[in-house]
């Protein structure tokens, strides 16, 4: 069953959906399901998420703004309207070199 406080059918605008604070890095869930989800996340610039294990295999998309990810040590900017994939189990980082909305789709890999 997908988990979502949207309905289907109606139109969203995504970037609008969360809004960044100085207190902490903002996120929302679109929608998920017990395969993965989509979320949106919102930096002010200059916020980060420290090193953490991705939960899914994922595809980060900047929606607006601008933020390096450092992947297995290797920092990678990425702008406005560009995507990286990045496998379950990775260790990255995050850091906001502008107030910036980040969409990530999280897709877990299937277990047999």
């Amino acid at each position: 069953m997908l988990n979502t406080d949207y309905k289907f059918g109606e139109v969203n605008a995504l970037a609008a959906q969360v809004e960044g604070g100085a207190d902490k890095v903002h996120f929302k869930n679109i929608f998920e399901n017990s395969q993965g989800g989509v979320s949106l996340l919102a930096f002010k610039a200059g916020q980060s998420l420290a090193e953490h294990l991705a939960p899914a295999e994922v595809m980060v998309y900047v929606v607006e703004g601008e933020v390096r990810f450092t992947v297995a040590g290797g920092p990678h900017v990425i702008k406005a309207g560009e995507f990286m994939l990045m496998g379950e189990g990775v260790t990255h980082s995050v850091d906001a070199l502008a107030d910036s909305k980040v969409m990530l789709v999280k897709i877990r890999s299937s277990k047999v």
